[in-house]
């Protein structure tokens, strides 16, 4: 089998090298700092699918001396047959020289077979300093790519564009932070291109991320499917003895039993963030909301939450009619069809009134509290019977979803989720709008669901991801 290729990413100090690693070998555990020279040992950091190895990134100091490195390089050059050796000799000789450190550690991985990935920012000017190093790199002999990777306000992106075409095989403009998943598998074919041996890997490569990237939206999905039938089927429940039952009050019981069942509830939405965030390889993820919410007005019960993400009344009624009448297709099959439909008419008009007439507000469960019995009685709070719940849960789960799968591994900004301004629920086909619909009535009558409708659940789900992600490139 082909070996995996290895490519060393190099360059000036705090030019942003580690945040182009840190991207595209999927690891946000990769020290990204602004003062330079954070990086001061060279670093390996395979990217691996499945227990297979598809390409290692290495992280290398940057160039502190590159101007008194060439002087050496050229002085002990006789023609430029000899230069990858004489790159070697350098590097035997000055590993032990404090001055040369760092051009040492970073030439290191080339000779042993690396390619090159050469990093500029964009936003300084060109200097001989940057000449320097483009030399030493040509000397080694490796395939080579140069990004671009502005990291301030100003632009010299065109004369660097100029320059490091006379030094590179392939240019490319490059933001370590922001750029789509399409830009990473496009570096990857362009160094295919590059070195006949790597083509095949590369390729490989390629499909394996993009298969991955299926992967994990179907795995998402049935994250959020799991927590959906759980936050919705979820009851508090209490027994109390009867002297208990004499001396607490109904409305402290309702309080205590409440108060446990938002906890829980708010719980299982941290949970699922998690999940969903480490599913991405995002093990670092800093958020602005504390304990994983969003700002106070943005609760998952807050008054907010259910404007930004409750549906329409109209699709309540729509997607109710669907669900009701597929459970009142079951009339038509006792009656051997006699009813001519009617039971399924029936119980669509049922479910989608009582769908429509809870669209304005977020009903939340009340206090059950049954009968005495062998000196017992049981107190519940829940389950939800308002759908607009799992609404809510859902558009904020998917919404999350959407900025961890878009998120690159080099952001160390916080994560902020901002309300949608538009439902895009609303383009979901009727289909899947009715399997949710189904799905969420079951839960609240706490009817588990079977293996076929957690299975259409889930496909739904993920078609509400496509249908956002549609949205959300759209609008941007």
């Amino acid at each position: 089998m082909t070996q995996a290729p290895t490519f060393a990413v190099v360059g000036h100090p705090n030019k942003g090298k580690s945040s182009v690693v840190a991207t595209l070998s999927q690891n946000d555990a990769i020290a990204i700092a602004l003062e330079p020279g954070t990086t001061r040992k060279r670093q390996a950091y395979p990217l691996t699918v499945d227990g297979r190895t598809l390409y290692t990134l290495v992280d290398t100091p940057g160039f502190q001396r590159p101007r008194l490195a060439l002087q050496w390089l050229e002085a002990h050059s006789v023609s430029a047959s000899d230069h990858v050796d004489t790159v070697r000799a350098f590097v035997t000789q000055h590993r032990d020289d404090g001055r040369f450190t760092d051009e040492c550690e970073l030439l290191a991985p080339l000779l042993d077979g690396a390619g090159i990935i050469y990093v500029v920012d964009g936003s300084v000017p060109y200097s001989a300093e940057h000449e320097a190093e483009m030399t030493i790199l040509r000397w080694t002999g490796r395939p080579s790519l140069a990004l671009i990777n502005s990291i301030g306000a100003d632009d010299y992106s065109d004369a660097w564009q100029t320059a490091l075409g006379q030094f590179f095989q392939v240019v490319r403009r490059f933001d370590a932070v922001r750029a789509p998943f399409e830009q990473h598998l496009s570096l990857l074919r362009a160094f295919g291109q590059l070195e006949p041996d790597w083509e095949a890997p590369l390729e490989q490569a390629t499909q394996y991320l993009s298969g991955q990237r299926q992967q994990r939206r179907r795995q998402s999905a049935s994250l959020v499917a799991r927590a959906l039938e759980d936050m919705m089927s979820f009851r508090e429940k209490r027994t109390l003895t009867a002297g208990q039952a004499a001396e607490t009050s109904d409305g402290s019981l309702a309080d205590q039993l409440r108060h446990r069942w938002y906890r829980h509830q708010r719980q299982r939405e941290q949970t699922l963030r998690v999940e969903i965030e480490h599913l991405y390889q995002h093990q670092r993820i800093r958020r602005q909301e504390a304990e994983l919410e969003w700002h106070s007005e943005h609760d998952l019960f807050s008054e907010d939450s259910r404007r930004a993400w409750a549906v329409s009344k109209r699709y309540l009624a729509t997607a109710g009619f669907g669900a009701g009448a597929v459970s009142g297709a079951g009339i038509d099959a006792l009656t051997l069809g006699s009813s001519l439909g009617a039971g399924a008419l029936v119980g669509g008009l049922i479910g989608a009134a009582g769908s429509y007439f809870y669209g304005d507000r977020l009903a939340l469960p009340a206090l059950n509290i049954g009968v005495l019995r062998d000196g017992l009685k049981t107190a519940t709070f829940g389950p939800v019977q308002d759908s607009q719940f799992g609404y809510v849960v859902l558009g904020r789960a998917i919404d999350h979803w959407w900025h961890i799968s878009h998120r690159n591994h080099a952001g160390r900004d916080l994560l902020e989720l901002e309300p949608a301004d538009h439902h895009w629920l609303e383009s979901l086909d009727k289909g899947s709008r009715k399997d949710i619909q189904q799905a969420f009535d079951k839960c609240r009558k706490r009817r588990p669901l079977d293996l076929r409708q957690r299975e259409k659940f889930t496909a739904a789900i993920e078609q509400c991801m496509a249908v956002y992600d549609d949205w959300r490139l759209n609008r941007t």
